[in-house]
């Protein structure tokens, strides 16, 4: 053979060995385009092409533990407890339970947070416009904690995320090592214009008396099938249990609560028999910090709740 039909064989043979080098080493698109993949609270699997840089956020809850981790938010709800500094020039996109979808969708941000079990409706229209969508729920201290792991994974500020909860934890713990060795029995009612339910442990107020030891009254009630942290009001079984103390959370203006509520202390009989209720333990809880989830601010919840029931203990809290 000639050398130049050597030559011919032997740059073949390189052709050939760089172009399956070429093959083995090729990334599909699918594999490169991903930027975080997330299972959401709803069980759903969503994968980000790239780091969201347009985040709307459907609950006035997402929004410190997003700002902590500098998530750069561009759409919020409306809130009446009010929502942090920082985030009152957002661009408003309706209330909690009314939120403007088309106005969600003008604002083409590449990731919206929704709140389970109020905003699930939304994610197939959002899906359709090729808006990715994640369903999170925020209630106990441990959700809190979860998500700010996961908006940190969102922004690449693990390091942010990471010292924000152990900041949230110290206190925490700073506060429940002072609770006295005791366990009140508690009931937490949720007053509205229309009807009081009473909270179960999953709930905000449920939560946080279960951290601090308290017994909740009502944990084994059978829960309401449209609200799965609550269960039915009943006067007589609340006097059956005759709970040490009495929690009260609210939707509506705090005047009107409180006025309907003096009204049944006052009126009823059997009302003014429990015990929470005649060594006055009967404690209105802030809607900003119970109402909707406190987030970030947990910790000054959970002192909020064990300040009210031992002043004595907590006189030197802020």
């Amino acid at each position: 053979m000639s050398k130049y039909k050597w030559l011919m064989v032997l740059l073949s043979l390189g052709v050939c060995l760089l172009a399956a080098a070429c093959t083995s080493t090729k990334t599909s698109p699918e594999a490169s385009a991903q930027y975080l993949t997330i299972q959401d609270d709803a069980n759903r699997t969503v994968v980000l092409a790239k780091k969201p840089e347009r985040i709307v956020a459907l609950s006035a809850s997402f929004l410190e533990p997003l700002g902590a981790v500098q998530a750069n938010i561009v759409g919020r709800v409306s809130s009446k407890t009010g929502v942090p500094a920082f985030a009152e020039p957002i661009e408003e996109v309706g209330a909690f339970y009314q939120v403007n979808i088309e106005k969600v969708i003008a604002l083409q941000p590449d990731l919206v947070i929704a709140f389970k079990g109020v905003n699930d409706k939304f994610v197939p229209i959002l899906e359709s416009n090729h808006i990715p969508v994640i369903v999170l729920q925020m209630k106990t201290y441990e959700d809190v904690k979860a998500k700010i792991k996961l908006f940190a994974s969102l922004t690449g500020e693990v390091q942010k995320g990471d010292d924000l909860i152990k900041s949230m934890d110290d206190s925490v713990q700073g506060i429940k090592a002072k609770m006295p060795s005791e366990h009140k029995k508690v009931a937490i009612l949720h007053s509205t214009a229309q009807n009081v339910t009473v909270e179960l442990d999953g709930s905000i107020a449920g939560s946080i008396a279960k951290s601090l030891g308290f017994i909740n009254v009502a944990a084994t009630g059978q829960p309401l099938e449209k609200d799965p942290d609550a269960t039915p009001y009943s006067l007589e079984t609340l006097v059956e249990q005759d709970p040490d103390i009495i929690f009260v959370t609210s939707m509506g203006k705090m005047d009107e609560i409180k006025k309907s509520m003096s009204a049944n202390v006052e009126n009823n009989p059997a009302w003014s028999s429990l015990r929470a209720v005649k060594n006055k333990q009967l404690y209105f809880l802030p809607q900003k910090l119970f109402l909707l989830n406190p987030g970030v601010d947990y910790p000054n919840a959970v002192e909020t709740m064990a300040k009210l029931v031992y002043p004595e203990v907590f006189k030197d809290a802020k």
